[in-house]
């Protein structure tokens, strides 16, 4: 209408505002229904509760559609809790070890990726509220009727009601590096067979959009489906692929080989192409990837006897990046058609292609089940938390004890230090609505027409303000909600606010108790001690493989080379801690209100590497140990490796046994264990340059080991901040930079990328 000006919530709160808008619409339509059309107050507190639980106090990510076929999904969940609550009620012992379960079970579910881990909670309130009395199995009908209105509702209002802006698939961001990495390769097959600054910082920014960081939740291929896996491991080789392509050592003046080798790099840009438009959904008009495989078999031959240490080096790199392409090609093919997609699939990269999903889900859940996992703690202290609740809310009888379950499940967090102070603000915030709820009842009395008109609007404003403004704003506004409600179903008194009170008060005590005895510095310790772990195992591997290069014998593919599963698992282990870790509150980084999401997360990760370690980089070390290793020593085909001469073999020997102590200092440091080092930790010697030699007689295999290990010791540059963003550390400069080749930083990292081991 002209004259009317439009108002325009701030950018924070429209996120929250149209949630707010759906869970309101979808809670309100089945409470009023149920309640004032069918006389129905059992129906309409289960139609209401479902509602605001998957929705207000579940965050499952993704876009209204992508939320509303997860809630589909859940129905089924939903009714077997409700059905499970309603007849465990009967004595307080048993709805406490359903309790147990139930916490343990859905908070463990986690380990199953965002999604799960999103519901949790809104599952966790399906049990909470039938577990308690009165026990009336004869309900159950109105219970599930009320809540499979409610959660219908909500599917619709997710699905119709203000929709989000779409988000953009890991598939495509898997396509735009494919891309970059297809501009690359066609750039490299041209004179002077070097990348221009340009295509540099895109492939970087390409890369950099994989990682799980920059990615919406929603999108992140975190599943233990073979999809997801094969997702997951088509990001991780396409970002591998753009830092050899990036890193690649400019041609020799007369290069051994040449012409194989641009016919390499030709079919690399073809397969990364073909890659691209595969992800995109369209349909190869023909097979780039066997063209690359034939290409490499020709190249792989083995550069001229006289070849200089530079084209061998050129000779390696070129190889490395033909298998970083064929496993991204690999990847894609079974990301896009699942098992089907497989028949390429060699048996130790792509382990989980041919297995079966019950045994994909078992490994990713056995690989969990264990104290050192941050899954296993969490769920272990969420469901002692709220079994004890549960216990203390039966034995003293308090009036509307689910509050006390409620206060727990919401209140709990992993560190001893962020539930204090979150409990600390929550009992403020509920203290000042329980005075307003005192004032408003005692007001209006039993004016139900004053409740009921007043719930939605009220609604409106909690469920948007709540999750911005905090969760004291939360727990005063959620006050007056549940007031509300409860005024309608019976008559109320400024008492109600009271109960609410002593309820949160008791519900936040048994989460701040849990919080101190069950690991109470969260993913902090357990992050420092499995990274450690994880050096431990990277070093053992180190010394393994170099010792196997230079005693040489057969090379065939395998499952899992001798001791690749346990850094495996350590890797999942500190990669699920560091996603943790990630979440929980540290000091709060400098940014300016200004700033996208992009910069935000470029300050977090400078507040990490000046304020504790770069863990990135440590993850990053892992992986570079394995697929390094795993190229090496697990080819593509079966081959007969000859021993290395003589001195080639000390050289490399020495190298991976500098490396391998490297790594075990590193570890030491960041053990939180009382005998941990506290001096610095020398890297590289100025005296000792081995990275650069070139024995005589040295085959492709040592230098391509070489290189390997060089990349290492730049990993554990970063870990110790002695080397920032791939500048010169006080030992020197890496290798590759000496040797004129350009670092791409975080080129080949695989930040959150769990899938690949577990």
């Amino acid at each position: 209408m002209a004259g009317v000006p439009r108002v325009r919530l701030p950018a924070a709160y429209r996120p929250a505002a149209r949630r707010s808008v759906r869970v309101t619409l979808a809670s309100s339509a089945g409470f009023y229904l149920f309640l004032y059309g069918f006389g129905s107050a059992t129906a309409a507190t289960y139609a209401l509760f479902a509602a605001v639980a998957m929705a207000g106090l579940s965050r499952i990510p993704g876009t209204g559609r992508q939320r509303a076929a997860v809630l589909l999904r859940l129905l089924p969940a939903a009714w077997v809790l409700i059905t499970v609550g309603t007849y465990l009620s009967v004595r307080t012992w048993s709805a406490a070890l359903g309790m147990l379960v139930v916490g343990f079970a859905l908070a463990f579910a986690a380990v199953g990726g965002p999604r799960p881990a999103g519901a949790s909670p809104g599952l966790q309130l399906m049990y909470i509220l039938p577990s308690f009395p009165p026990y009336d199995p004869g309900s159950l009908g109105d219970r599930l009727a009320g809540a499979t209105t409610g959660l219908v509702l909500l599917v619709l209002a997710e699905a119709f009601v203000l929709p989000d802006p779409p988000t953009v698939p890991y598939r495509e961001l898997a396509a735009r590096a494919a891309d970059s990495a297809r501009r690359c390769a066609d750039e490299l097959t041209r004179g002077p067979c070097t990348l221009s600054d340009a295509l540099v910082h895109a492939a970087r920014e390409a890369g950099t959009g994989l990682r799980s960081s920059r990615v919406p939740e929603a999108e992140r291929p975190a599943g233990a489906s073979v999809r997801d896996r094969a997702l997951a491991h088509t990001g991780l080789a396409a970002r591998t692929l753009l830092s050899r392509l990036s890193l690649l050592p400019p041609a020799p003046g007369e290069p051994a080989g040449g012409r194989v080798a641009l016919d390499v790099l030709r079919a690399v840009r073809d397969v990364a192409e073909e890659t691209a438009g595969r992800l995109r959904g369209r349909v190869p008009a023909g097979d780039a990837h066997a063209e690359l495989l034939r290409a490499r078999a020709a190249l792989a031959e083995g550069p001229a006897a006289d070849a200089s240490p530079a084209a061998l080096r050129r000779h390696v790199a070129v190889l490395e990046a033909a298998d970083a392409a064929l496993a991204m090609s690999t990847a894609a093919g079974i990301a896009v058609r699942g098992r089907a997609g497989a028949e390429r699939a060699a048996p130790g990269r792509f382990w989980y292609a041919r297995m079966p999903a019950p045994r994909l889900w078992w490994r990713r859940l056995e690989g969990h089940a264990g104290g050192r996992s941050v899954f296993f703690q969490n769920a272990v202290r969420i469901g002692l938390a709220l079994a004890a609740a549960r216990v203390i809310a039966g034995v003293d009888t308090l009036p509307h004890g689910f509050w006390v379950l409620l206060a727990t499940l919401t209140l709990t967090r992993t560190t001893v230090r962020e539930t204090r102070t979150t409990v600390r603000v929550a009992l403020t915030g509920t203290l000042i609505g329980a005075l307003v709820v005192a004032g408003l009842l005692t007001l209006a009395g039993t004016d139900i027409a004053v409740y009921a008109a007043a719930l939605p609007p009220l609604m409106l404003v909690a469920f948007t303000v709540g999750p911005v403004k905090g969760v004291g704003w939360a727990q005063a506004m959620f006050t007056l909600v549940v007031a509300l409600v409860f005024a309608q179903l019976a008559p109320a008194t400024w008492q109600l606010a009271e109960l609410r009170l002593l309820d949160v008060l008791t519900g936040s005590a048994i989460g701040a108790v849990f919080g101190l005895l069950a690991w109470p510095r969260g993913a902090q310790d357990e992050l420092r001690r499995s990274v450690a772990v994880l050096l431990r195992g990277a070093a053992e591997t180190v010394v393994a493989t170099t010792a196997e290069l230079a005693a040489g014998g057969v090379r065939k593919p395998v499952t899992a080379a001798p001791g690749h599963r346990s850094l495996q698992h350590a890797l999942i282990m500190a990669e699920s801690a560091y996603a943790q870790f990630q979440s929980e509150p540290k000091e709060p980084a400098v940014t300016s209100a200004g700033q996208d999401r992009q910069d935000r997360q470029h300050a977090q990760d400078r507040q990490e590497r000046q304020h504790g370690q770069d863990w990135q980089a440590t993850l990053m070390t892992g992986h570079h140990t394995l697929w390094g290793s795993e190229r090496l020593l697990a080819p593509p085909e079966r081959v007969d490796a000859p021993p290395l001469g003589r001195e080639p073999a000390v050289a490399l020997t020495r190298l991976g046994d500098r490396v391998a102590g490297r790594m075990l200092l590193v570890s030491a440091r960041l053990d939180p264990s009382g005998d941990t080092p506290e001096g610095p930790v020398p890297l590289r010697d100025p005296e000792f340059d081995g990275f650069a030699a070139e024995p005589p007689g040295a085959p492709p295999s040592y230098y391509a080991a070489a290189e390997w290990l060089d990349s290492l010791m730049a990993d554990l540059e970063r870990i110790t901040g002695q080397s920032g963003d791939g500048q010169t550390g006080p030992g020197g400069p890496p290798a590759a930079l000496r040797r004129g080749r350009r670092p791409l930083r975080g080129g080949a990292t695989s930040e959150g990328k769990g899938n690949l081991g577990g």
